[in-house]
């Protein structure tokens, strides 16, 4: 997501040094020898895929943006697929779209070339605004989640090359040597072999709760250890966020930015004086446990928080944008869902 190397926030008269999606770390070598350099978002684009590799891509049906379906069980056996998952507010995505276009022009005959929007605090609007700036005549799908969960989406962008047997054969976040090396061979007609080749996934089930919905079988674990029953008799309040939105997307989405703040601000005020318990779930694309540490201590965060590594929360309650606040009532009954645009928390919070 992030190519800025180092991001540095000053709170109070404490330098902290933030760590940003995309930076580029040293890794430990030999005395006498180089140290390697490993770029953060290839490490976790590649820790979360490798187990597909030679696994079937997925069964599914697309909508693009205009209208159009794609049917990729279709399309596996006929010609090799590329996808990418990308966003508007994506830096590395926004340099790296030039190349990716250009594999559309050039090879969109020989491969299904789509950009799969990940549809994280997106929307179609800001997709076509971002097209006058930046050309893009691909099909364009945007997720609501279930087909980055296919692929174990953790970062953007992220490049997923799906052979023309409908076998996954590369992903990963760079457009490097690599990844034109994996697309050279699903150009030319290779396949995972015999000993590669893995049995997919089960698709994954889970009830999904809108307002007015009974929340049911939901634990989940925080960032200290403690098991938190989101269905157990009490009210609870749910912020949904992510430990890099205030920092990064001060610059691309200040709006949003200003909105992660503000209802964090909000929320650990209201929970000093609230018989409603509080939790804040941050989305796992571009963090881990560390990072939400590190985001913890950074801005003295002091509600309850949860890493949802697997989207799996963000899907049940589907949260699209951050920040969202989800209110349960005392019989576990969604009694409200306040978005990013809504300024009225503290009124809610008092009608529950």
């Amino acid at each position: 997501m992030m190519r800025i190397k180092h991001c540095k926030v000053v709170l109070g008269q404490l330098l902290i040094l933030v760590t940003c999606a995309g930076i580029f770390t040293t890794a430990h070598a030999a005395d006498g020898a180089k140290p390697a350099v490993v770029n953060e978002g290839e490490s976790r684009a590649l820790s979360a895929g490798q187990s597909l590799i030679g696994a079937p891509g997925p069964y599914v049906k697309l909508k693009t943006i205009d209208g159009k379906q794609i049917d990729l069980g279709a399309i596996y056996g006929k010609q090799p697929v590329y996808l990418k998952f990308w966003a508007t507010w994506c830096i590395p995505c926004r340099e790296q779209m030039p190349a990716f276009e250009r594999v559309y022009q050039e090879e969109g005959k020989r491969i299904k070339v789509i950009a799969i929007n990940a549809g994280f605090s997106d929307n179609e609007a800001a997709i076509q605004e971002y097209k006058k700036k930046i050309p893009m005549h691909m099909p364009i799908v945007i997720d609501d989640g279930s087909l980055a969960r296919s692929f174990n989406i953790r970062v953007t962008p992220t490049h997923v090359l799906i052979d023309k047997d409908g076998r996954i054969a590369h992903i990963g976040h760079l457009e490097d040597d690599k990844f034109h090396a994996a697309l050279a061979k699903v150009l030319g007609g290779a396949t995972a072999p015999d000993t590669a080749r893995r049995s997919g996934a089960k698709p994954f089930q889970q009830a999904v709760f809108k307002a007015g919905d009974t929340v049911s079988d939901l634990n989940v674990t925080t960032l200290d250890g403690k098991t938190l029953a989101l269905a157990n008799g009490k009210a609870r309040a749910l912020v949904f966020t992510a430990p890099w939105c205030e920092s990064y997307l001060a610059k691309s989405r200040p709006a949003v930015a200003q909105a992660c703040r503000r209802v964090r601000l909000e929320s650990e005020e209201l929970a000093k004086n609230s018989k409603i318990e509080w939790v804040a779930i941050a989305s796992g694309l571009w963090a881990n446990e560390q990072d939400l540490r590190d985001y913890q201590k950074a801005e003295k965060v002091t509600l309850p928080l949860v890493l949802d590594a697997s989207g799996r929360l963000f899907q049940a309650f589907q949260v699209r944008d951050i920040p969202t606040v989800v209110l349960i009532d005392a019989n576990n009954r969604i009694t409200r869902v306040l978005g990013p645009d809504d300024t009225g928390l503290k009124q809610a919070v008092q009608q529950k």
